[in-house]
């Protein structure tokens, strides 16, 4: 039995073709839109135009972010999964009644 998955992830319109462990891959789902979505912010910015400066400003970003949770101790990752799982089943629920 294969514990590894093969996700296709589409980041600044290049895809990527990555193994990740079956267990982790809605969270690296999650991951690619978050970077995604934090590259698209630069980019509305305007200042930065040069697609590797805007990779390693999103990566950045997104790891001083995390330092600061870490440091203040106030991230807890499992509150955070259930609370996904939580609304991911409200948003089923809605859209299977439709």
């Amino acid at each position: 039995m294969n514990n590894e998955d093969l996700l296709k992830l589409t980041i600044m319109g290049r895809e990527f073709s990555i193994s990740c462990p079956t267990q982790e891959r809605e969270e690296i789902l999650l991951a690619a839109e978050f970077l995604e979505k934090k590259i698209q912010e630069i980019r509305e910015e305007g200042k930065m135009v040069d697609s590797d400066r805007i990779i390693i400003a999103a990566a950045l970003g997104i790891t001083h972010e995390l330092l600061i949770l870490r440091q203040s101790g106030g991230f807890d990752i499992e509150d955070f999964k259930r609370r996904i799982t939580v609304i991911r089943n409200k948003i089923n629920s809605v859209l299977i009644k439709k």
